[in-house]
């Protein structure tokens, strides 16, 4: 039964020893950009009635792990953050790109 009054201690204790740093605000800004993504996809999939990967989601994409990997790489220097948004960034880069050119040639044949 002592055990959760004991968890609540640690995690109390955490929270008042927390601190906002430079890079913590960059490494912040980064995970909601890139969660706020899925709402704007989830926005436009209800508002279009179909699954739909709007350009704001690939702009939050590449903006938010950009953010997450100079926070892993300068902020951080952890392996496993680094590995985690190295990939997702070209990835994002990639289809901004794509998504981009279809745009313009669309926007060409009107």
């Amino acid at each position: 039964m002592d055990f959760l009054p004991n968890e609540l201690s640690h995690v109390l204790a955490a929270l008042h020893r927390f601190e906002i740093t430079p890079w913590k605000l960059v490494g912040f800004t980064g995970t909601l950009l890139f969660t706020s993504r899925w709402f704007v996809q989830l926005y436009y999939t209800r508002k279009l009635g179909r699954v739909v990967m709007p350009l704001a989601f690939w702009w939050l994409s590449v903006f938010g792990s950009a953010l997450l990997l100079a926070y892993f790489i300068v902020g951080k220097n952890d392996s496993v953050g680094i590995l985690s948004n190295f990939f997702p960034v070209f990835v994002s880069v990639y289809n901004l790109i794509v998504h981009l050119r279809h745009r313009k040639r669309e926007e060409g044949v009107v």
